[in-house]
């Protein structure tokens, strides 16, 4: 073998071995630092960087630092970012069939319907992200959306008066809003603090534990006692970076994955409870709707399907839901 085969075979091992050394993940999330969330991304990556080796470096940014999940979505298509810890809001840029969990109010009764659906839904819902260059290493879920205001509010009509933060990516979402006779102002969520402190905003959907964690309750110190809808989520990598692990680090993340999803799950409910708790002994004033009212809420949601039918969720996914929840109560699901 001459000198020049030589010189080049060295140069390419040279550059494979830089390229092991290099190996980033970097993941993207909402969540705030230290939080179970943030907790759970770190703990997964752990198990990456050692089952990957070789200086191998992961990379979590924090409190929407990478902008909304909008933008996070539009980095892992260019290559900023390889993953993200996401909500519908951003799930549904990749597969709108995902906000059937999400954007149906008052569909689902229990987190046992929710875990129900969403795992009949799941294998096929994780092929449609695969095939748009995406991979679902775990789900995961951060409580019941309710309503923070400035005034307090139990029935329907009483939110007509107030400006209601809505995701400035869901277009549909303000349409329908507007047609039933509220306000939507479009934010991103790093927004919504100044806003609500400011008066563009007095109404926020929101987790418990995101209106504790960012202080919303503050300026929005009543609650609506009312489960919307679940905030559902997952974390997501995109299929060039995993096609780019080993088939044995994939299994380790695989199963790291799972891990964390079923941990996110279980702490986060526990935490909508232990976060109502906290911000009640800090002057949150926690308004429960009676049976009169909760007709009203139900008798919305139902004016809502329509519009959310073929607009937000696509049609045949909505049937599914729908579906899967007869089967669940008739009781052949349990």
């Amino acid at each position: 073998m001459n000198n020049k085969w030589i010189a080049l075979l060295l140069g390419g091992l040279l550059a494979c071995h830089v390229w092991g050394a290099d190996k980033q993940l970097k993941i993207g999330t909402l969540a705030p630092k230290n939080s179970l969330y943030h907790r759970q991304l770190m703990t997964l990556g752990e198990t990456w960087r050692t089952a990957q080796g070789g200086g191998a470096k992961y990379l979590v940014y924090p409190d929407g630092s990478q902008g909304g999940e909008t933008d996070m979505v539009r980095r892992m298509r260019i290559g900023q970012l390889q993953g993200g810890l996401l909500s519908v809001v951003g799930l549904r840029e990749i597969e709108p069939s995902i906000a059937a969990l999400q954007a149906m109010p008052l569909m689902f009764n229990s987190w046992d319907e929710v875990d129900y659906v969403r795992e009949k839904m799941r294998p096929a819902m994780e092929k449609k992200f695969f095939d748009k260059g995406f991979v679902v290493l775990a789900w995961g879920d951060a409580g019941w959306v309710r309503f923070f205001s400035k005034a307090p509010g139990l029935r329907p009509d009483d939110y007509k008066k107030m400006k209601f933060f809505a995701w400035g990516s869901e277009l549909e979402q303000q349409e329908i809003m507007k047609n039933l006779g509220y306000t939507p102002v479009p934010l991103e969520t790093g927004d919504i603090l100044p806003a609500i402190q400011t008066g563009m905003i007095n109404a926020v959907p929101s987790t418990p534990y995101f209106a504790l964690a960012t202080q919303i309750y503050n300026s929005a110190p009543n609650m609506l006692d009312l489960n919307w809808a679940p905030i559902v989520g997952a974390l997501v990598v995109t299929r060039k970076s995993w096609d780019e692990m080993s088939p044995e680090v994939q299994a380790q993340v695989r199963e790291a994955g799972e891990k964390a999803g079923a941990q996110i799950r279980a702490r986060a409910r526990q935490e909508v409870d232990e976060a109502v708790e906290a911000m009640k002994k800090r002057g949150l004033a926690v308004n429960t709707p009676n049976p009169e009212q909760m007709k009203e809420w139900q008798a919305l949601a139902a004016q809502l399907y329509p519009k959310v039918r073929g607009k937000m969720v696509p049609a045949e996914t909505f049937d599914e839901v729908v579906g899967h929840l007869k089967t669940y109560r008739n009781g052949k699901g349990k």
